[in-house]
């Protein structure tokens, strides 16, 4: 059976390789991602410079598979990467989060036409290139809980012209290219990602980006008038009712539900870097002594370390199971995304509980880390949707008693020598 189109399953390395991936310079990326992280919030201006770090390291690249050239990093140490860069600027580290994404994706299924992988990966050797797939729209929200998007695709010739508005497009300023979610105006109507250039006449970045938090991803609005894109240049065309793309199979799930929470981890503990900082320094008169010093707080500070050990650890443990091809833990990593940004979220209210003022004053570091840690709760899967769906395994999967049978660590064993 021949295909309609060449997908890049052969090697894509024209233009170069990535660049080398260099774990051991997270510490000095996280670093020089903090430097300009308060001025890219105050601002609401993308960190740039911030992606040149980020690059230059090998980061952006590392889950380039090995037969385009790279690293082929799975999961387990795309979720270390995330929570570095999340400590340092989590904007920096939420776009990072799509480019990865997105190479991984194309290393487990090479959906992408041979001839636009390589331009990315030729892009991706000389410079920062970032992706992101641009989804959601102002009236149907994001499309994983269902709907087609508005956004159409009519043919015209050897290209597709594109047409509408994508909303909270991440990273929008920044990007190389965007994965379009559109419709076509078929019968009968396919559905597909259409892989638009930055720069392409007729694409326009409109600023409309005011969020409390993670203000420097420039998540603005795209507008899309006409823009031509190569009638190949589309991943997971089907025809409408399919849609793969909007639902994504159980390992493309698990890197979102695993990922992204690592980096608000990275949040996190920054936050509790800048608390243990202040707790030493901060020695009220009456007392004498640093605040460190009090048993209050230094019981607070453990509560908060268990809490991040704990997530930290389930977080990296699923993460190595979904690499090694665990199809449970895939299917799992739901709840995971919702015990950790939980954590994640506990642990930077409690330190701004304990600091009052000082914690919540702009020129103190921690009032930033609690409005980004909030956004940890918007992304796919969110925790309705995690807990309908587990609520509902357990309620419908088996019958009362059975789980507790099955269960290995609940197995009654006789003692040795009775």
């Amino acid at each position: 059976m021949t295909r309609a189109r060449t997908t890049a399953d052969a090697s894509p390395r024209a233009g170069g390789s990535p660049p080398r991936l260099d774990l051991a310079r997270l510490p000095d990326v996280t670093a020089a991602l903090a430097e300009r992280a308060a001025e890219h919030d105050r601002d609401a201006t993308f960190p740039f410079e911030g992606f040149r770090h980020v690059h230059d390291a090998g980061l952006l690249t590392a889950t380039v598979a090995t037969r385009y050239g790279g690293p082929g990093a799975g999961l387990a140490d795309t979720v270390r990467i995330l929570r570095a860069l999340g400590a340092g600027d989590p904007a920096v580290a939420l776009v990072s989060a799509m480019t990865l994404f997105t190479h991984a994706a194309q290393a487990r299924t090479p959906d992408w036409p041979a001839a636009a992988y390589a331009e990315l990966l030729a892009a991706s050797a000389a410079g920062p290139a970032l992706v992101n797939a641009l989804r959601v729209e102002p009236e149907l929200g994001s499309p994983v809980r269902g709907g087609l998007p508005a956004t159409t695709a009519r043919r015209d010739g050897g290209s597709w012209l594109l047409t509408g508005r994508k909303i909270y497009s991440t990273g929008a300023v920044g990007l190389s290219h965007m994965l379009v979610f559109a419709r076509t105006d078929e019968d009968p109507v396919r559905v597909g990602a259409f892989i638009a250039r930055a720069g392409s006449p007729g694409l326009t970045v409109e600023p409309t980006w005011d969020h409390v938090g993670l203000r420097a991803s420039r998540s603005d609005d795209v507008v899309l008038d006409s823009v031509r894109v190569p009638v190949d240049d589309v991943v997971h065309l089907v025809v409408a009712g399919d849609t793969p793309g909007a639902r994504p199979d159980a390992v493309t799930g698990a890197w979102n539900a695993l990922g992204l929470p690592a980096l608000y981890l990275g949040v996190a503990h920054a936050a509790l870097d800048w608390l243990t900082g202040f707790l030493h320094e901060r020695v009220p008169t009456a007392l004498g002594a640093p605040l460190a010093t009090l048993p209050r707080f230094r019981t607070a500070v453990g509560e908060i370390e268990a809490a991040l050990l704990g997530a930290d650890t389930l977080l990296d443990t699923f993460a190595a199971r979904v690499d090694a091809g665990d199809p449970d833990a895939a299917r799992r990593a739901g709840a995971v995304k919702v015990l950790a940004t939980r954590a994640a979220i506990g642990a930077v209210e409690q330190a701004v509980s304990l600091t009052g003022n000082h914690g919540l004053t702009r020129t103190n570091p921690l009032q930033r880390h609690y409005r980004d840690v909030l956004c940890s709760r918007v992304h796919t899967p969110q925790d309705d949707s995690v807990l309908l769906a587990l609520g509902g395994s357990v309620l419908d999967g088996a019958a009362p008693g059975s789980r507790a049978a099955a269960s290995p660590s609940l197995t009654t064993r006789t003692p040795k020598g009775n």
